[in-house]
């Protein structure tokens, strides 16, 4: 750890804490240090050191960094900067101050509560519409880039205390001539959070991200996923196969209209389901929205700070 932080003061950026270990990667905050007793907080996120030195894992960095270095969207962690000194690469990311969802999952199940069905549905919408983007970015010469993400699960989200919710971790996103791993030959994705097309080998598009994003939002909806079994086997083999329930059996406050959008989402046919995150953004839009006065970032933000007697520094938000 010490060697690490004189590493990064060489590049005048200062360790805060540890946020986040996952397998290849770790996520610290961190303090840019400027002129003029300039300081922005941030969040780096490195490479295992004991994977610094293997090129594959490196390019995989690299490939990531480039993908979402143009991705500038409300719903989307934006990376600033791709450094590296001496040998160690490290993305310089914006820092979300708050909760990953996972967190807010938990942080629910401790309460034995469930989540509102309209923060739910629009914690959801949000992340359709950085996906929206996503799936609709051109390259310099307006070529569709063909992004998918891949890995849309309750890890990769982030709420900000202030309600933004934001997508991260495209590191195992796929592109037009970027980070490509062999489909056919390899599973990218969390076995509890695949789509039919990642648990059969075959080949994504960015259908293939709503599918997932139907599972987190009946997540959200249940406090559980109906798909995960304590063996991965498992996991993928009911992503396959298990009879989809009528959610509305299992949460009564789910009406018609939210069950027929879960049930659209969850089409094993990708030719029955929906066709862009925009179509399925529209749909929860108007779910929310079409009769009555919806939840906003701010409601989202009071409710985050009430579950968990957070007050965030340097946040004001209205009372509920």
């Amino acid at each position: 750890m010490n060697a690490l932080k004189n590493l990064l003061t060489e590049v005048h950026f200062e360790i805060v804490r540890k946020i986040a270990d996952g397998g290849m990667g770790i996520v610290y905050e961190a303090a840019q240090l400027g002129a003029g007793q300039f300081r922005k907080r941030v969040a780096l996120k490195l490479i295992r050191e004991e994977y610094s030195a293997i090129s594959e894992f490196q390019k995989n960095f690299i490939g990531e960094a480039r993908l979402v270095a143009d991705l500038i969207h409300t719903n989307i962690v934006q990376t600033y900067h791709l450094g590296e000194v001496h040998g160690q690469y490290f993305m310089v990311m914006e820092l979300v101050n708050g909760l990953s969802l996972e967190q807010v999952l938990e942080r629910h199940r401790e309460l034995g509560r469930p989540i509102p069905v309209d923060l739910a549905v629009f914690i959801i919408s949000r992340i359709a519409r950085g996906l929206a983007y996503a799936h609709q970015k051109t390259d310099e010469r307006g070529r569709p880039l063909g992004i998918v993400h891949r890995d849309i699960g309750p890890k990769n989200v982030l709420l900000a205390w202030e309600g933004d919710v934001k997508l991260t971790d495209f590191g195992i996103a796929k592109a037009l001539d970027l980070m490509y791993n062999e489909e056919g030959k390899v599973i990218a994705g969390k076995d509890e959070y695949l789509s039919p097309e990642q648990a059969s080998y075959a080949v994504t598009d960015a259908r293939a991200d709503l599918f997932p994003l139907g599972i987190v939002l009946t997540e959200l909806l249940l406090g559980r996923n109906i798909f995960r079994a304590p063996d991965r086997l498992d996991s993928r083999r009911n992503i396959l196969t298990m009879p989809i329930p009528r959610f509305g059996d299992l949460r009564p406050d789910i009406d018609e209209r939210l069950e027929a959008i879960i049930q659209k989402a969850l089409r094993r046919d990708r030719d029955q389901r929906y066709q862009s995150a925009w179509e399925m953004l529209t749909e929860l839009e108007m779910y929310l929205y079409s009769d009555r006065y919806g939840p906003t970032n701010e409601k989202l933000g009071v409710y985050l700070r009430e579950l968990t007697g957070y007050s965030a520094p340097g946040v004001v938000l209205p009372p509920s």
